[in-house]
């Protein structure tokens, strides 16, 4: 462990420690809406919001097919349309499981990545990431086009994508034996890979091998103040209770595929709060609103114990703020 991270983590225990005094009833949200309450919708894992000029457009996990839906206001989100824009194709190594999707406009062309299984083949050895491409304005609109599966190292899961440095990384959580890592390469263009994946994180501390299984999955890419580069990950079996949100970091110039630049931050950011009724907090995501001066983090969360891992996951929201360090600061789930 790098222990540069020490100190910006005490200050983010602290700043929580601050933030549990703050009311709950409804989040400001300038730019997002003038009250927003937590959670947004009463189904939603996998949650995914993405900002394009004034309308955020939401994505979820649904299982058979991909939908969005869009609004200029989140505190509406519940009223905003569910549009199907995508059903797998009756057989294939795209045909079920369609889980965690993420919208991005990457140039002037939408691209859905998302994570499924071949048929007849319901398992972890079968499943991989594989992207969608639309080239039109609106993404709920005109035609997407399957560039179908993502060529990974191994099967896995949960792709998100970024651009550093005049480049475009690609991040997933492999299935690497019994257990589920994060690995990052690069990419030629939004569907194919280019050059050898490189295994930045491990499931290494006890608190991301809850639940029987130890997993690392979820990786989302927020870009600091300061230059610094981090990842967020959701961390154990997302049936426990304990399941959570973990951070990597990497400091300002560094070569993201070198895995010695990552450091992990010793705790969870984000875990649950039995006394707010909220249990399981992860598979997050990082949106802008107020014209970018704001970030903020979606994420789903179960609203009882032993609730598992089921549809009734439901999205969250709530801002992040930044340490003088350039460090995210993270306000417990309310």
């Amino acid at each position: 462990m790098n222990v540069s991270w020490i100190r910006p983590f005490a200050l983010v225990a602290i700043v929580s420690l601050i933030a549990l005094e703050m009311p709950t009833a409804a989040v400001e949200a300038r730019g997002a809406a003038s009250a927003i309450s937590n959670p947004l919708l009463p189904s939603g894992p996998d949650p995914w919001i993405v900002r394009q000029g004034d309308t955020y457009f939401y994505m979820n996990t649904l299982g058979d097919r991909l939908a969005i839906r869009k609004t200029k206001n989140l505190a509406r989100l519940a009223n905003a349309a569910e549009i199907t824009v995508w059903t797998p194709p009756a057989i294939g190594p795209n045909a079920q499981s369609i889980w965690a999707p993420e919208l991005h406009r990457i140039g002037d062309t939408w691209y859905i990545y998302y994570t499924a299984a071949e048929s007849g083949h319901d398992d972890d050895a079968h499943r991989g990431v594989f992207v969608l491409e639309n080239t039109g304005l609106d993404p709920t609109r005109g035609t997407w086009i399957d560039r179908g599966r993502l060529k990974t190292a191994h099967s896995g899961i949960d792709g998100t994508t970024f651009s550093h440095g005049g480049k475009r990384y690609f991040v997933y959580s492999p299935y690497v034996g019994a257990d589920s890592d994060l690995a990052i390469v690069e990419m030629a263009n939004p569907w194919t890979l280019v050059g050898a994946e490189s295994i930045i994180a491990r499931p290494d501390q006890d608190w991301e091998r809850r639940g029987g299984r130890q997993i690392l999955e979820g990786p989302e890419f927020l870009a600091g103040p300061k230059g610094d580069l981090f990842l967020s990950y959701s961390a154990s079996a997302c049936w426990s209770d304990d399941y959570a949100i973990g951070l990597l970091s990497a400091p300002r110039g560094s070569d993201p595929l070198d895995p010695a630049v990552w450091s992990k931050a010793p705790r969870s950011v984000v875990s649950k709060v039995p006394a707010a009724g909220i249990y399981a907090p992860g598979h997050n995501g990082f949106f802008t609103t107020d014209d970018g001066r704001e970030t903020w983090i979606v994420y789903h969360a179960n609203t009882a114990p032993n609730m598992k891992c089921t549809a009734r996951r439901a999205p969250r929201i709530q801002r992040i703020t930044w340490s003088a360090h350039g460090t995210p600061i993270f306000a417990p789930p309310r």
